[in-house]
């Protein structure tokens, strides 16, 4: 209702202040029964007073209990019956004012509007929708109080829909919005409750339904839109806009017929469009257009944006003066309509001569000549509608008069100095300037000059400025400032040097009475004194006299005129002994005086005479009169007599127009004086109107007329009697603003009539002329009819009877009426009675209802009506009865509870008090239910709890009111559900298997606690503590049905205890867990190096190492000690010996070391497992020491007196040589002389020797540790003719491959000798040849460039001359890269796989370390790993489960990395998903959803990543996805058609691969019947032939059985594919049983490769170990380059004694082999048959399995011919595929195989596949017990049921003898002829002879099938020619029959035969 807005008016001058503190811009409407309060919110400084007026400006006033104005201000309503309203009071516009002396203020218009009390309902009707559309609920509301009610929630059944239910919405104007409908809504009942914001009533409205249908197609409706909306700006708005169709509906939004333009604003919501933050811009006519593929619909509604209007007056401060003009501007903004108007103090402005009002709107406002009473508050106010605002300012009017506000002081100047005065005033209007020089104005001229100008501030400035003063320049100066509010002025004395004199002075006069000045105009300076004298004495001589001495002024009070009239004289002593004088002469006028005359009381009639006497004063003496300010008119009759200094005034015949103010003026030369005096003539008072008796109508206004006439004008006093009786009248207090006030012309104005103002008035006049005058009247208040009392509700119950009654007052006579919801209630009615009584004056009318019923609910009202009024009282009449019974249905059924719902019905119109819930058993009887008692009302569901599982219970339910009970609602029968579990598994036992995995095992609970089947189970486990606080991780696993379950824990931590707990779960729940029980896992390397190693030379042989232990939890077991694994790194680069010595503490010293010898050195510490991860190397040396002695020396005569010497470095170096001594003696030991060598110089000469003289030589290294031993002492004789001696030694040297090699042969002798190389060739040396690789430089070396691995071998230099011959050998070794190492999988995990070798050839260079790679399968990226040279395993940790990696091992040398391993390639652990056989795929099926059980998929060992699931119908090439998410538990597929068969496939993901399930299922019809097998077929056969242009679609339709499916395909259309073999079965192979039982009989079903359009069995791509990586990268390039592989099973069947049931299987290439061709190991494959997928690439399948698959699918066959149409239908048997479960891998290296022969349901629709991995031929002496490869030929027979067999179909109805024996061609001969017609010519070649193998037999000789392999055989992959692979058995016949009469089976030419095809 208020905004806060304050305004404020601030007075500067009075310091006061007005203001509103809120400003009111709405309406205030309240309800009548509560009456409201309206503040008038003002205040103001000094303190205001408050008014509240009418918005026709009329003060309102107090009507006692009705309306009241507080001394505050707020104006009160007070609630008040129907009858007491007033449109006047309760429905009128008011407005408050604010007054102080600041001015008054009016506030903003406030409409005040009371709501009567009325009867109105509200409806709910019902709603259609189809299912998934939107349904859209309106509560119906009167429009009479449409404005008052508010929808304030909606109910389903009985409970408030809230926000938290996600499909249901209630917009803002209160419609309930149902989105996607489901069939469940259309169960409940909807209501909504509404609120009057005024009255507070609260209304439930009746309960509807929304009834739902299957969705149809349809154009839209519209269900909800809008016509027109109101907003304020920036507020939200909505816009409705919905419809219902089918397809869902589009929508588009257009504005004034344009698209809305993009605005983040406009948003499409659930309801239509919603407008954020409305801008008056959006205002126009919105079209929303819905349409769809079957029509369009548009809603079309206008939006009006507002703003609120505001209003600024300008300027803010207005200061003026009287007389100034004013302005003022109004601008408004809100609205372009709106009425403008002006306010001055609260008082509305009009345009006239002064005041004009300009503007379109009359926005401005110019007032001209202000006077002081224009001063005050001015107001704007603007109006459109029932919105107003205003804006005020003060306009404040200055005292204009002229303030000075700076101004010159006296001073003293010198002649011809400038001289400059200046004067600062402020005044309003502008003031005008002016200067006077001692009371002359100052003259302009050269010398004087004026200026005026006004500052920033507005006040004008005026300079006189006086260039070269003079001596009369000096005197008074003054500046006078005048404007039309007055004048002021400034004066000072300004004095110029020079002579001082007087000016002249005239002659003055003088007003006796009054003061005079005398001014002596002094110029000059100086002087000393100026003196005043008046006939020679000195003045002042009397009190009368004052002289101003310093400015020569002389003041004459009271001025005599015989005293003080004559001459003045001024003597100004200009030096002491000079003076100067002027004289003035002063004349005296006497103003006349008027004797004081008043007149005396007079009457109309009498005479009067006045005289007016001039006492005194100069003659002449002029008089005259007037008359109120006016000469006295000659009309009036007023005689004036003027004698002398006398005049009378003279009236013989006093009237009223005599009366007046007379005035005497007598005037002289002096003055003019007058005198005044009022002539009153009075008259006595007189009636004008006499008041008369008359009748006033209770709240109406009444006026008892009375006026009256007489001078003074008389007085009217109205007293008051109340009542009839005797008049005893009383003064009536009268106030401004009350109900009751005197007019002007006397009148008693009674503004609302009360009954007590009933009585007699008087009306007194009186003026005090003669007697008062009085007339006294009645009034008589007249009552209209009233209804003072009557029951606003009132209650009955159903069948009684009921009385109301209403009681009226007023003038008789008075009628009453009863209606009933504005129908007149006709008294004759048999159940309605009506009476009337009259007590005192009020009457009483009674309703007598009898019986009441339930339609007497609602509202009666009762009507009094007389002659002066009418009015009414409603009652709500409320009838009650017990209750209807609740509906009850069921929300919830579980195994000891039934959760109930229930819908209440009429509740019997008083509240339900509580219900009442019987139970019992289903045999019981109700007398001895269960009963629960008073249950809330507030709850519409329940739940009933400690039921028995699995029991029959009835149920019924009552409501109570206080009225009674309900009858019984409808019965419910209901069985509750299975229960959880209540006991926990048994015997849980935990093994440790690895280092991170544990096997748990357990058996079922006890029966009696198991509450339903057990469906699977809960495996808890978490890293033990006593404390329990890790949290169980979760394992779900479905059980196998046995008494002993198990589950594997992988990826556990190594050597860490686990608890493990276990619950079992069937279809109700999970019941409690086991006892908890703990296991370790197995011990495992350490995960860490040791850490910190640190390693020290301690001497020249010893290294001290130490470390710190890896962290516990890096251990992984109980750590046994540490191995420190070190080797030498040789000076030539080489490696010395690896060596590793063990130590259980963390440091180590290492002794015997080699010295000055630089060591790599890794520690790393071990468990039981075996060694952990090695540290990073660190290198040390050891200490320096004393080398050796050198390792060879030689000494050769060069001449006769030199000798060379030469010599080896020592064998061991010890340290750095520094250098080499070489010692030469004669005879040794004496050293004769010692010569030192370079370290790197093995050579020495040795001149100046003596010739023939022994000479002994010896060498000496040198390191920094000292001398070396001594080498060995040689002697040598200096000679002339010495022969060829070489000083090279014999030796070996290294190199590194491709590099350029120098052999030297350094040779002496006298003369110098001849070189010549030999190399040693087949151990024949042989000279080197010369080329370009090879040469000898002169000094006799042999040089070989780029050094191959052929140069390598035995060099020989020989060295000649005439005396003799030397030779050396040098062993040349050329270094080259290392070979491939051999590198095998030793362990695989589901995320690691460990790899070990055997390195290859070095290369002639120790190996430094090795490089593995590796690489997922089917990706071209690689990741590699160092490896330090001493390590021969490592293991990849983090791998994908279930996936196939690569790897290679590259080795590396100091000349490099040698040669890259073979590829070898490995999987973790794991597998793609798979669906467990024993789940249902459907768990519920209707005739439009499905629901599925997605349980049974089970991850493989591999998280499941992604799923896929979509379907379609039949003939229908489009699929639908139904959804792309995670794994849920189970999914439902809606809105499904009636009767259809669909295709369903679902693709689950893990990083393993995928599986897919294809089914088909057919929905049910609306009558809950399937469409039958047999009706699917022949709709399908009868179905017209699709155009030639369309893809033929195959009919697929299969049978749910537990372990196989049975697919039925139609294939007329479908070419037969002739690389299958075919088998034909008829009704009765099916049902043969198994005949023989002594001896196993066999069949060999054989088969190709399929074509690429099925994809291939066998795939190159899937090659392991031991393949050419190059030939297998070839295959990958694409599918059309692939190798196929061609596979044929064996399924031994034999004597059921004998249990060991083996599946065999052989690998063939697909093309002709080269004859003599041999079988290497390399030509092995380990190869799998399974499409693009690895689920067999590791397991094994067993034929028990297999073959129980197999009897399956007969019956499934079985239960489908059952079919009527079936033997005539169309239908082909494909392939049934049978996948693994296994989860070991079978790689080189692990441990023995174990057989894995499983089996689980079809991989997709349709297709039973056997897969299986055999062993690799070089593991195959490892397989124990377990399938393996195994020779055959085609035409073998396999072990399979009697019904899948083909011997008895070739030998049934004739002899076949020989089959069996004889030559390959005669049974070629018999099958070709005697058993079979071949559809086509193929041959079929069967075996000459079957004779058992034995272990050691080669393979050619495994030629009988029914031999059994013994455990721990082996054998190898046979020899087969490719022709034989071409061979395939393809049998063929019709369906209806195989045999013709004679037994044989029929040929059949027909090409679209159909034919069971078993691949």
């Amino acid at each position: 209702m208020w905004w806060g807005l304050t305004i404020a008016v601030f007075c500067e001058d009075l310091r006061s202040s007005l203001y509103f503190v809120n400003a009111s811009v709405q309406e205030v409407v309240f309800a009548s029964t509560t009456g409201t309060s309206v503040p008038c919110s003002a205040a103001g400084v000094p303190p205001i007073s408050l008014r509240w007026y009418l918005a026709t400006s009329e003060e309102i006033y107090d009507v006692p209990g009705i309306r009241h104005v507080h001394p505050n201000g707020t104006l009160q309503i007070f609630h008040i019956p129907p009858s007491s309203f007033s449109k006047l009071i309760h429905d009128n516009t008011y407005y408050c004012t604010a007054e102080n002396p600041s001015g008054r203020i009016r506030s903003q218009d406030v409409h005040i509007k009371a709501v009567l009390r009325e009867p109105y309902t509200v409806r709910v009707e019902d709603q259609k929708a189809m299912r998934g559309n939107v349904a859209v609920f309106k509560c119906i509301i009167p429009a009479s109080v449409e404005a008052y009610i508010t929808v304030v929630s909606w109910e389903k059944d009985t409970m408030s829909i809230n926000a938290e239910m996600s499909r249901f919405l209630i917009t803002s104007t209160g419609a309930l919005y149902i989105l996607d409908v489901q069939m469940e809504d259309g169960l409940y009942n909807y209501r909504c409750m509404t609120r009057h914001r005024y009255t507070g009533e609260t209304r439930q409205s009746n309960s509807a339904r929304l009834i739902v249908s299957d969705p149809t197609n349809s154009a839209p409706h519209i269900l909800d839109s809008f016509e027109r909306r109101e907003v304020m700006s920036s507020h939200r708005v909505e816009l409705p806009c919905k419809a219902s169709g089918h397809p869902a509906p589009k929508y588009r939004w257009l504005k004034d017929n344009r698209p809305l333009e993009p605005d983040t604003r406009f948003r499409q919501s659930v309801t239509g469009l919603l407008i954020e933050r409305a801008q008056p811009s959006d205002t126009g006519t919105y079209v929303c257009e819905v349409w769809n593929a079957y029509g369009n619909a548009e809603v079309v509604g206008r939006l009006l944006v507002k703003e609120p209007l505001k209003v600024v007056v300008s300027p803010r401060k207005v200061k003026g003066s009287v007389g100034s003009q004013v302005s003022l501007s109004c601008s408004v903004t809100g609205s372009e309509e709106y009425q403008l108007s002006w306010y001055r103090n609260g008082e509305l402005i009009y345009p006239s001569n002064s005041v004009r009002m300009t503007g379109q709107n009359r926005e401005n406002l110019v007032m001209a000549g202000m006077a002081k009473s224009d001063g005050g508050a001015y107001q704007c106010f603007a109006r459109h509608g029932k919105m107003s605002a205003q804006d005020f300012v003060q306009v404040i009017l200055e005292d204009g008069t002229p303030k000075i506000l700076a101004s010159f002081s006296e001073k003293v100047y010198n002649i011809n100095e400038f001289v400059s005065l200046s004067c600062t005033v402020k005044g309003t209007p502008e003031p005008r300037i002016t200067w006077t020089l001692d009371d002359e104005p100052v003259v302009r001229d050269s010398r004087h000059r004026i200026s005026h100008y006004t500052n920033g501030e507005g006040h004008v400035v005026s300079h006189l400025n006086i260039s070269q003063t003079q001596v009369p320049d000096g005197g008074v100066y003054r500046c006078i400032c005048n404007n039309s509010a007055g004048t002021v002025s400034y004066q000072a004395r300004i004095n110029v040097r020079g002579p001082a004199s007087i000016r002249p002075m005239k002659n003055l006069t003088a007003i006796a009475g009054r003061d005079m000045y005398i001014h002596c105009r002094v110029i000059g300076y100086p002087y000393y004194s100026i003196k005043w004298y008046k006939d020679s004495n000195l003045l002042p001589y009397n009190h009368r006299q004052r002289a101003f001495e310093n400015n020569g002024t002389l003041k004459l009070f009271d001025v005599q005129k015989d005293v003080d009239e004559g001459e003045y004289t001024c003597n100004v002593l200009v030096q002491p002994q000079l003076s100067t004088h002027q004289s003035v002469y002063v004349t005296v006028k006497v103003p006349p005086t008027i004797h004081p005359f008043e007149f005396p009381r007079f009457s109309i009639g009498q005479r009067v005479f006045i005289p007016c006497v001039v006492m005194s004063g100069d003659q002449p003496v002029f008089i005259t009169w007037q008359k109120d300010g006016r000469p006295i008119a000659a009309s009036l009759g007023v005689t004036i007599d003027n004698i002398d200094f006398t005049s009378s005034l003279r009236i013989s015949n006093l009237t009223l127009m005599h009366n007046g103010n007379y005035t005497c003026i007598a005037r002289n030369q002096a003055a003019a004086v007058e005198h005044q005096s009022q002539l009153i003539v009075r008259v006595p008072p007189k009636f004008v109107v006499q008041p008369k008796d008359q009748d006033g109508i209770y709240g109406k206004a009444v006026i008892l007329n009375c006026s009256a006439e007489g001078y003074p004008v008389p007085t009217i006093q109205w007293e008051y009697s109340k009542g009839a009786g005797v008049p005893q009248f009383k003064p009536i207090v009268l106030n401004s603003g009350f109900r009751i006030e005197v007019l002007v012309n006397g009148s008693l104005f009674i503004k609302h009539v009360l009954e007590e103002d009933s009585g007699f008035y008087l009306c007194r006049v009186s003026n005090d002329v003669g007697a008062d005058v009085s007339k006294s009247m009645y009034l008589n208040v007249k009552i209209p009819a009233m209804i003072t009392s009557y029951p606003n509700t009132t209650l009955a119950t159903q069948g009684e009877e009921k009385k109301m009654s209403c009681t009226a007052h007023g003038e008789k006579p008075i009628m009453v009426r009863w209606e009933k919801e504005e129908r007149i209630i006709n008294p004759e009615t048999s159940r309605y009675v009506v009476s009337v009584k009259e007590v005192g004056d009020e009457v009483i009318s009674t309703l007598q209802i009898m019986p009441t019923v339930r339609e007497d609910s609602g509202f009666f009202s009762c009507h009094a009506i007389n002659s002066f009024g009418e009015d009414r009282g409603i009652i709500q009449l409320t009838v009650q009865e017990p209750p209807d019974p609740p509906e009850v249905e069921i929300r919830e059924v579980k195994d000891r509870t039934i959760a109930l719902r229930w819908t209440m019905g009429f509740d019997g119109n008083s509240p339900i008090t509580g219900f009442d819930i019987e139970s019992k058993n289903k045999s019981a009887s109700w007398d001895t239910a269960q009963k629960t008692k008073d249950v809330s009302p507030q709850l519409n569901q329940a739940t009933i709890i400690d039921l028995h599982p699995s029991s029959t219970y009835n149920i019924r339910m009552f409501a109570k009111n206080l009225i009674g009970k309900s009858e019984a609602s409808n019965e419910l029968t209901i069985t509750t559900d299975e229960a959880a579990p209540d006991g926990p598994p048994q015997e849980v036992q935990l093994e440790a298997l690895s280092s991170q995995s544990i096997r748990v095992t357990w058996r079922a609970p006890k029966k009696h606690l198991q509450n339903g089947a057990i469906r699977g189970y809960q495996v808890g486990f978490r890293e033990y503590s006593s404390g329990g606080n890790y949290q169980f991780s979760v394992i779900s696993v479905e059980t196998t049905g046995d008494n002993a379950e198990s589950l594997v824990l992988d990826n556990l931590k190594k050597f860490t205890q686990y608890g493990v707990v276990v619950q079992a779960s069937n279809s109700a729940g999970t019941g409690p867990s086991s006892t908890e029980v703990a296991a370790t896992t197995l011990e495992d390397v350490p995960s860490r190096p040791p850490e910190n190693v640190q390693a020290t030379a301690a001497s020249p042989e010893v290294i001290s190492l130490s470390w710190l232990t890896p962290p516990k939890d890096a251990l992984n077991g109980n750590l046994l000690g540490f191995r420190v694994i070190y080797w030498a790194n040789l000076p030539d680069g080489e490696l010395g010996e690896i060596r590793n010595v063990t130590t259980s503490k963390p440091s180590l010293e290492l002794d015997g070391l080699e010295k000055y010898t630089n060591y790599s050195i890794q520690v790393l510490a071990f468990t039981r497992a075996g060694d952990g991860v090695r540290s990073e190397q660190i290198y040390t040396r050891t200490k320096e020491d004393v080398p050796g002695p050198p390792a060879g020396v030689k000494a050769a005569a060069a001449s006769n007196s030199v000798v060379f010497v030469s010599w080896l470095p020592p064998l061991k170096v010890n340290g750095i040589i520094r250098k080499y001594t070489v010692f030469c003696s004669n005879p040794h030991p004496t050293v004769s002389s010692e010569f030192e060598a370079a370290p790197d110089v093995f050579f020495y000469r040795i001149p100046n020797l003596s010739r023939n003289r022994q000479y002994s030589i010896w060498v000496v290294a040198v390191t920094a540790a000292g001398r070396g031993n001594a080498s060995e002492i040689i002697t040598v004789k200096p000679m002339a003719e010495a022969p060829a001696r070489i000083l090279t030694f014999n030796r070996t040297v290294t190199t590194p491959w491709m590099r350029d090699i120098v052999l030297p042969c350094k040779a002496v002798g006298d003369p110098s000798p001849t070189i010549k190389w030999l190399k040693e060739i087949n151990g024949t040396p042989a000279p080197v040849v010369i080329d370009s690789r090879r040469s000898v430089h002169g000094n006799g070396s042999l040089v070989i460039r780029t050094v191959k691995a052929e140069d390598s071998g035995n060099y020989t230099c020989v060295a000649s001359n005439s005396f003799g011959s030397d030779k050396t050998v040098l062993n040349l070794q050329v270094q080259v890269p290392p070979d491939q190492p051999r590198l095998t999988v030793t362990k695989t995990t589901t995320t690691s796989i460990t790899l070990s070798w055997i390195p290859g050839d070095n290369g002639g260079s120790s190996i430094r370390g090795y490089i593995l790679q590796y690489s997922e399968d089917n990706s071209e990226q690689w990741g590699n790993f160092p490896i330090s040279p001493s390590e021969r395993s490592y293991r990849l940790e983090n791998l994908k489960c279930g996936t196939w990696y690569k790897f290679t091992l590259t080795a590396q040398n100091a000349v490099g990395p040698g040669r890259i391993s073979e590829i070898i390639e490995a999987k973790t652990h794991g597998k793609e998903p798979q669906y467990a056989k024993e789940q249902e795929l459907f768990t519920g099926i209707n005739a439009t959803r499905v629901k599925l059980n997605l349980n049974g998929w089970n991850n493989g060992g591999c998280p499941i990543t992604s799923f896929t699931l979509e379907y379609r119908p039949v003939d229908s090439p489009t699929w639908t996805t139904a959804q792309r998410t995670s794994l849920t538990k189970s999914y439902i597929l809606y809105d499904l058609q009636e009767a259809t068969w669909y295709e369903l496939q679902m693709k689950v993901y893990n990083s393993a691969g995928y599986a897919e399930k294809r089914v088909k299922f057919a929905t049910l019809s609306y009558d809950g019947n399937a469409k039958s097998l047999a009706e699917m077929l022949m709709s399908k056969n009868t179905r017209p032939a699709e155009p030639i242009n369309k893809q033929q679609q195959t009919l697929r339709m299969h049978i749910d059985i537990p372990r196989a499916q049975l697919l039925i395909e139609e294939r007329d259309t479908m070419e037969t594919v002739d690389d299958r073999s075919t088998v034909l079965l008829t009704d009765n192979d099916f049902g043969e049983t198994q005949k023989q039982k002594s001896s196993t009989v066999t069949h060999t079903v054989h088969y190709q490769s399929l074509s690429q359009a099925t994809g291939p069995l066998v795939d190159v791509s899937d090659a392991r170990p031991g393949t050419n990586p190059t030939a297998r990268r070839t295959a990958k390039a694409g599918p059309a380059a692939r190798n196929r592989y061609a596979s044929q099973w064996t399924l031994n069947r034999p004597h059921p004694p004998v249990s060991s049931h083996t599946l065999s299987t052989d690998w063939r290439l697909p093309t002709p082999r080269v004859a003599g061709s041999v079988d290497k190991e390399s030509d092995s494959y380990s190869v799998s048959p399974s499409q693009d997928t690895d689920r067999a690439r590791s397991s094994m399948v067993s034929t028990e399995s297999a073959s129980s698959t197999y009897e399956e699918l007969a019956r499934a066959y079985e239960h489908a011919k059952m079919e009527e149409q079936l033997r005539h239908a169309k239908f082909t048997i494909t392939e049934c595929f049978i996948s693994d479960t296994s989860s070991e891998q079978m790689t080189a290296g692990t441990n023995d195989y174990t057989d894995s022969l499983t089996s689980s349901t079809p991989s997709e629709s349709g297709i039973c596949r056997f897969t299986a991995s055999p062993p690799k031929p070089q593991d195959v002496s490892r397989v124990m017990n377990m399938a393996v490869p195994k020779a055959h030929r085609p035409g073998e027979l396999v072990h399979l049921p009697p019904y899948l067999r083909m011997d008895f179909l070739l030998n049934r109805g004739m002899s076949c003898s020989g089959s069996s024996r004889g030559t390959a061609s005669g049974e070629r001969a018999a099958m070709g002829q005697a058993c079979l017609e071949p559809q086509k010519s193929r041959s079929l070649k069967r075996p000459s002879r079957m004779a058992p193998p034995t272990p050691t037999e080669a393979p050619q000789a495994s030629r009988d099938p029914v031999a059994q392999w013994q455990p721990g055989s082996a054998a190898t992959l046979p020899h087969r020619e490719g022709s034989e692979l071409a061979q395939a058995a393809k049998l063929s016949t019709s369906q209806e029959s195989l045999l013709d009469s004679r037994g044989h089976l029929k040929q059949s030419s027909n090409p679209y035969a159909k034919s069971y095809t078993l691949v």
